[in-house]
């Protein structure tokens, strides 16, 4: 990234780390044979693949042959929707694909409170006798509040058996969408409880456009692309060799550096909060404060624009965001910001601050510099 800029969008999208980059070249160049090939190099090629496969699955506490590689969260939040059939359970926060293959079920959106957190009674209450899917992100796109996984889970596990019970055998799994939380939370499946995770690449300094969702034994899916039969037949088509090494990588380098970037990131985060909330106290900050990613700032000014924020600020090279990068490229209201029971006058005036690896004290002392003048310049336009 250029010097003069200061990037605070990190939640839309990360650069790709050098050390991924490295990795993944040799597949670009000598090591581009496909790996269903049956002559030495591509079987050397397969071994690659298989072995990142099983370096991702290492970083989750799973088994390679579990992970189902596809081209970003999106087509792996997809795979699992529709590889079910029946009445699906979401939160009325959930990220836009989550929220588009739900609508495609007969389906309930559980309300949260308003940080953003759900409760795992109103989740149960939620699930029905024909209810298959329970899909809950770990942490919110939006505003970085984490999800109760662990309690949802106890939950669920209690309708399986209650199920089991009654001969109720119609199958209920827990998914969940760690695309956002992968390199600030712990992503251990099994302490997470889940039956189904979804990982992207993109938000963990790896390449866009690579993802995954990894599915328990125990899963029966139905295809969404059919070919060749790659990827256990429910993800069919050439395997993407750079991209999953790629994702490997970056991957442990994510979680192995998770704890110091944590405390890193939020003291960043919180002299963010502390100085712009001083400035103005009128300001709302979204989010649970407890359980929020480390990276994560929701600040809205009331009765400001924050689109026309963004620009002036892009004009000083600073990027922030004012929600998620899909709904702000289609000029939407927040449905996060709205399903917390913010008044339209003050979600209208959020902005997404999100931290990363590039970010640094002399970056985010200037971001506020440019945003409390930002700020105050909006307000004295309108008060005129």
């Amino acid at each position: 990234m250029n010097s003069d800029t200061v990037y605070l969008d990190y939640a839309a999208a990360t650069p790709v780390d050098e050390r991924v980059m490295a990795a993944m070249l040799p597949f670009f160049g000598d090591k581009f044979y496909n790996p269903s090939s049956p002559y030495a190099p591509a079987v050397e090629v397969r071994h690659h693949y298989e072995a990142a496969k099983q370096r991702i699955a290492e970083c989750i506490g799973a088994k390679g042959s579990d992970i189902i590689m596809t081209a970003g969260a999106t087509e792996s939040i997809n795979l699992m929707f529709a590889g079910v059939t029946g009445h699906v359970v979401t939160t009325a926060i959930e990220h836009i694909a989550v929220l588009a293959a739900a609508r495609l079920h007969e389906h309930s959106l559980v309300a949260v409170d308003s940080t953003g957190r759900v409760a795992a009674a109103d989740v149960r209450a939620a699930i029905r006798e024909d209810t298959v899917l329970v899909s809950i992100s770990l942490a919110n796109n939006e505003i970085g509040t984490i999800q109760p996984l662990r309690n949802i889970s106890e939950v669920i596990q209690e309708v399986k058996r209650e199920r089991h019970a009654t001969g109720n055998q119609t199958p209920l799994y827990f998914h969940s969408d760690a695309s956002q939380g992968a390199g600030l939370c712990d992503i251990n499946v099994a302490r997470l409880g889940v039956d189904a995770l979804t990982l992207n690449a993109a938000k963990l300094y790896g390449p866009k456009q690579v993802g995954l969702l990894w599915i328990d034994s125990h899963v029966r899916l139905n295809p969404l692309i059919v070919g060749g039969g790659q990827e256990r037949g429910l993800r069919s088509g050439t395997e993407q060799v750079a991209g999953t090494v790629g994702f490997a990588l970056a991957l442990e380098l994510a979680v192995g550096g998770r704890k110091s970037e944590v405390v890193r990131l939020g003291e960043l985060r919180d002299m963010m909060q502390s100085r712009l909330t001083h400035n103005f106290p009128d300001a709302v900050i979204s989010g649970n404060q407890r359980h929020r990613l480390a990276n994560y700032l929701s600040i809205s000014f009331p009765n400001i624009d924050a689109e026309r924020i963004v620009f002036l600020l892009e004009a000083k090279g600073v990027f922030v965001a004012t929600g998620s990068a899909c709904a702000a490229n289609k000029g939407t209201r927040s449905h996060v910001l709205i399903a917390l029971g913010l008044d339209p006058s003050v979600a209208d005036g959020s902005l997404r601050i999100t931290l990363g690896r590039g970010t640094d004290k002399l970056g985010c002392e200037r971001a506020l510099e440019y945003i409390v003048g930002a700020v105050l310049s909006e307000r004295t336009r309108m008060d005129r």
